[in-house]
C-alpha cells in the first residue's frame, strides 16, 4: 500500500510548501497536485517547505483530477459534512483518527485529498471520491486554513507510514530497583532528621504515591538519592561538631 497526498487546485505555492513540509515530518512522501501554483524554486513554496524541498516538493507529479480518482482509492477532508443523510455527498464521514484504522486494510494506493483555500474540494468532486473524513473542531470557528487541516489530518495518520514513531523526548520510567534503593534512602533521612517513628511509615507512603505519579526517570531517582545521601551527611557531620 502507498499513500499519497494529493492538493487540488491550490491558490498559494505557500501552502504547498506547508503541505510538503508536513508530509515529511510524518513520514509521506508522495505529492500529488492537480492545477498547481506556479511553484517557483526561489519562491515561497520552497520557502516554506523545509527540508521537503530537496525532496517531497521537487518530486512531486502533476495530474487531473480524473486520473487521480482512477489511480488512487481516495479520501477527501472537508469542515463542512452535512450531518445526516439526507445530504448524502459528504455523509457519512470519518474523523482522522477513525480513518487511521480503516485505512489500513485498504489494498492498492490510496490518496489523501484537500482542496482549495476558500472552498475545498466541491460536491461535484466530492461525489466521485471514495470516502470523506472531517477533523473534528470548535462547532464555533470550525474552518482550518489548507495548510492546517493538512498538517493535523497527516500527524494522526502517520502511523500508515511510520512504523515506530521518532520522539526525542520519549519519558523512560526508572525501573523498579533503582526506585526501592530511593525509598531505602528516604527511609534512611526520615531517621536521620528525627522523623517520629509513628509517622515515618505514612510520609513514606506519601513519597510512594508522589512518585507513583510522577513516574521519574534513572537519572532523577540518581539526583534525588544524592540529595538525601548527602543531606545526611551533613545532619552527621554537624552532630559530630556539637559532641
Amino acid at each position: 500500500m502507498g499513500v499519497a497526498v494529493a492538493v487540488v487546485d491550490a491558490e498559494t505555492p505557500g501552502n504547498v510548501g506547508t503541505i510538503a513540509r508536513a508530509m515529511k515530518n510524518f513520514g509521506f512522501g508522495s505529492l500529488q497536485l492537480v492545477d498547481p501554483p506556479d511553484l517557483d524554486p526561489d519562491g515561497e513554496a520552497y520557502g516554506f517547505a523545509g527540508h521537503a524541498r530537496e525532496d517531497v516538493l521537487p518530486n512531486h507529479d502533476v495530474l487531473t483530477f480524473d486520473e487521480l480518482v482512477s489511480e488512487f482509492y481516495t479520501v477527501g477532508f472537508t469542515a463542512m459534512t452535512g450531518r445526516d443523510e439526507g445530504r448524502h455527498v459528504r455523509y457519512p464521514f470519518k474523523t482522522p483518527a477513525e480513518l487511521a484504522e480503516h485505512l489500513a486494510d485498504v489494498e492498492g494506493d490510496i490518496a489523501l485529498v484537500f482542496g482549495r483555500e476558500g472552498t475545498g474540494l466541491s460536491n461535484e468532486e466530492f461525489a466521485r471520491i471514495d470516502e470523506v473524513c472531517s477533523i473534528p473542531a470548535s462547532p464555533d470557528y470550525p474552518v482550518l486554513n489548507l495548510g492546517q487541516a493538512a498538517t493535523v489530518a497527516l500527524y494522526e495518520l502517520r502511523g500508515l507510514t511510520l512504523d515506530e514513531m521518532h520522539h526525542p523526548d520519549r519519558h523512560d520510567r526508572a525501573d523498579e530497583r533503582a526506585l526501592e534503593g530511593l525509598y531505602d534512602q528516604f527511609q534512611s533521612f526520615l531517621a536521620a532528621i528525627d522523623r517520629p517513628e509513628e509517622k515515618r511509615a505514612k510520609t513514606e507512603r506519601m513519597l510512594r504515591r508522589v512518585l507513583g505519579r510522577a513516574h521519574p526517570t534513572g537519572r532523577e531517582v540518581t539526583t534525588l538519592r544524592g540529595l538525601f545521601r548527602r543531606a545526611e551527611m551533613q545532619i552527621d557531620r554537624a552532630r559530630d561538631e556539637e559532641s
